[in-house]
């Protein structure tokens, strides 16, 4: 099975063909809070104003005016894509019928179904919608706090983090040592980790060869662990260490003051430190009492209802849901599915059974791309992959190429959809 641009936008297309005639309530309009504005937050908020017609009132609340994806940030980091095309403004989902508002959502009272802000705005909502994306957990990565970011960058909420990378990457002395500090499971992909090192790679490959990367990882395995392995013999012969839990990977001390990255007792002295921490759903989902011990909001996998508050709709990175990965198709999916559910409820439209997809695309060198997907559908536990698909190693060059350049029509597509 291959899920290329055609079926991804297809699959919005069949849900807005679905929709049956609307009915307001008598009151008014009921009221859909969303809050953030990325593939999961852009997509809800858009189909939801979109296929209701106006019916619904819904509005999106995002801190930032212009919005950074994540995916296709290593790209970026790569030199493969312009830092313009990360970016995305709400103008078009404003035109839609989305009230967006630009602050920070301080507070969720699931009592009186109210919302407020940062700026001191109180929203009440009939359903809330929450895609805050992920947090970080500190004490993760022992020597290392929020505050050391600006010295050791996470680079995993893309914007200014992910530009500092890049410069520190390309500013390099020769010979110098990159490390990454690889997250645990469960984390946000993409921005993949191995991706990353691929595209740092390639980046010192050609500015600065004689420069090393080490990977220290608490993970035995990882997604498309053999395909990034032939990658980095085949392109960066002799460059990349990946260092795993049998040689000390998930005992790493980090020491910011010193640019010491310290494996299993053994000091290394590096030039650049990318320190991915582990993850948990954004802030407000647990200020909102929707998250779990695990950090994450547990979610019906028929609908994306939070397990906690049947008036409340948690998507993409945060949600903890099944075999789906943390990524900005897996969102978009989501989203469609939770928006036609809440227009069922609020207007009485109908509702088909839940369908989930995603593909993860990542590139490892010029033109040579591998992906990785599946199908869900939901199960009385989570959501299940039910049809999966990966690249091979050993494919042609021509393959991986076609791989690649159906990722950048893959990315034209997902944002024309989320953004309009």
């Amino acid at each position: 099975m291959t899920l290329n641009r055609r079926i991804f936008i297809g699959s919005g297309v069949a849900a807005t063909a679905l929709l049956s005639a609307p009915m307001v309530r008598a009151q008014g309009k009921p009221r859909v809070v969303v809050i953030g504005g990325g593939a999961g937050g852009g997509t809800a908020a858009r189909y939801l104003a979109k296929d209701s017609k106006g019916d619904l009132d819904v509005t999106l609340i995002e801190a930032n005016k212009t919005y950074t994806t994540c995916f296709f940030s290593n790209l970026y980091l790569g030199g493969f894509y312009d830092w313009e095309k990360l970016q995305h403004g709400y103008d078009t989902i404003a035109a839609g019928g989305v009230t967006v508002i630009n602050d920070t959502a301080t507070a969720v009272d699931r009592a009186a179904k109210t919302v407020t802000l940062a700026g001191g705005q109180v929203i009440p909502y009939d359903r809330l919608v929450l895609a805050p994306g992920i947090d970080f957990k500190e004490g993760s990565v022992p020597g290392w706090t929020l505050a050391d970011a600006e010295v050791m960058p996470h680079a995993y909420k893309a914007g200014p983090q992910t530009q500092l990378l890049k410069r520190m990457v390309d500013s390099m002395p020769q010979g110098g040592v990159f490390a990454m500090v690889a997250p645990p499971n469960p984390y946000r992909c993409p921005p993949g980790p191995y991706e990353r090192i691929s595209m740092v790679a390639h980046v010192l490959k050609t500015t600065n060869p004689t420069a090393k990367i080490l990977i220290a990882d608490p993970k035995e395995n990882f997604s498309k662990k053999a395909l990034f392995e032939e990658g980095w013999a085949r392109h960066y012969d002799g460059m990349v260490d990946w260092i795993g839990p049998d040689r000390g990977g998930d005992v790493v001390e980090v020491r910011p003051g010193s640019m010491e990255i310290v494996i299993d007792g053994e000091v290394t002295k590096v030039d650049v430190c990318n320190v991915i921490p582990g993850q948990m759903a954004g802030k407000i989902a647990a200020l909102a009492g929707v998250t779990a011990d695990s950090g994450w909001a547990p979610v019906h996998p028929d609908s994306m209802r939070s397990k906690l508050d049947d008036n409340i709709y948690v998507l993409g990175d945060s949600s903890a849901q099944g075999d789906m990965p943390k990524s900005g198709f897996s969102a978009n999916s989501q989203a469609k599915v939770a928006a036609l559910a809440i227009r069922g409820e609020l207007l009485g439209a109908r509702v088909f059974p839940a369908k989930y997809a995603n593909t993860c695309w990542s590139l490892i060198a010029p033109e040579d791309g591998v992906k990785v997907g599946a199908a869900y559908e939901p199960t009385p536990e989570k959501i299940a992959s039910v049809q999966s698909f990966i690249s091979q190693t050993g494919e042609d060059a021509a393959l991986r190429k076609a791989t690649y350049e159906e990722s950048l029509g893959w990315y034209a597509g997902i944002t024309a959809d989320i953004f309009g």
